[in-house]
């Protein structure tokens, strides 16, 4: 009889990042990595998610096409817990509520335990508080915010059915490494550039964004949290701070007076009749004059304390990624 080892078996994954090849999949996936807990990746492109985890090897890539029933049952097929993260570009909100309702129908045939959605503060509206915690009355005024609260409440119509335990985790706007899609994203790029940097404004209200690399952490305290399915949880950022301060600090950081070119809503309508992305960013402009800042302390008493890098220390390192990155382009 040998007594040579017997080769591991690999882990399965019970953990599926559907859409998670954006930054904030790749937190979570960090996350997982860093506590050894196997995972999927559930997207269009393989080759996509080969580069965005290229550092976490055991990742199982798997493909799905969205308009295909049966191919996201079979991209969900064996899968415990779902994260849904899947993004859709600007100008083409109306693909959320299909897509949500698609992926809970497949989950639910193939026996999907767990479904949580990584949201918006869309479906709020124009924030009636000062912090805006779960209560707050979901009153989207704009096109965009309906079709999330569409996609919200198909998830947790879900939940009431009984066949899946649901849940929503919402973040503010966000910023960090590598991040292109925010509204703070030009600021590292110029920064690091020397030349202006494109906002939307105003930039002196203050507003909230969450540091990226501190969602993955929260995702996996919320996913073994006794409690965390059938509700919704806001996620604050490290405080408020307004666009102009955050300029400020990522041009000091590289020896420079702050250099901006400042889109107002007009201006916004200009350029919106050539570009169709910047055109869907009007309606949007309210969260930068009437910002939502979350109130997360139900999210707190579920899962403790949450650790928030500050301001100073995230523009930092957004920063330095920025020059990374433009080093090697």
């Amino acid at each position: 009889m040998s007594n040579a080892p017997s080769a591991q078996a690999p882990l399965v994954p019970r953990i599926a990042l559907v859409g998670g090849t954006g930054p904030i999949g790749a937190s979570i996936g960090t996350a997982l990595a860093a506590t050894g807990t196997p995972f999927a990746v559930i997207g269009r492109d393989s080759s996509s998610i080969a580069t965005r985890f290229a550092a976490i090897p055991a990742v199982e890539a798997r493909g799905w096409d969205p308009e295909d029933p049966a191919r996201i049952r079979a991209a969900v097929r064996g899968i415990d817990t779902l994260v849904y993260m899947v993004g859709v570009p600007y100008d083409a909100f109306h693909l959320h509520p299909p897509l949500m309702r698609r992926t809970l129908e497949a989950a639910e045939a193939e026996g999907v335990r767990r479904l949580l959605l990584i949201g918006t503060a869309y479906p709020f509206g124009r924030p009636r508080t000062a912090r805006v915690d779960e209560n707050h009355p979901r009153a989207p005024h704009t096109f965009k915010g309906r079709m999330r609260k569409e996609q919200e409440d198909l998830v947790l119509e879900a939940h009431a059915r009984g066949r899946i335990a649901t849940s929503i985790l919402r973040l503010p706007d966000f910023y960090g490494p590598d991040v292109e899609r925010s509204y703070l994203a030009d600021i590292f790029a110029a920064a690091a550039a020397g030349r202006r940097a494109k906002v939307m404004g105003p930039i002196d209200t203050p507003h909230e964004f969450v540091f990226v690399p501190d969602v993955g952490p929260v995702v996996l305290r919320l996913l073994a949290s006794a409690g965390a399915f059938g509700h919704t949880f806001n996620l604050g950022g490290a405080g408020t701070i307004t666009v102009r301060n955050v300029a400020e600090q990522a041009f000091m950081l590289m020896r420079q007076n702050p250099k901006l070119f400042v889109a107002n809503a007009l201006l916004l309508r200009l350029a919106g009749l050539f570009d169709p992305v910047m055109r869907e960013l009007v309606e949007m402009r309210y969260l930068m004059s009437d910002p939502v800042i979350f109130d997360d302390h139900a999210l707190a008493r579920l899962i403790g304390p949450i650790p928030k890098t500050s301001y100073a220390e995230g523009i930092a390192r957004t920063l330095d990624a920025a020059r990374r990155a433009l080093r090697r382009s």
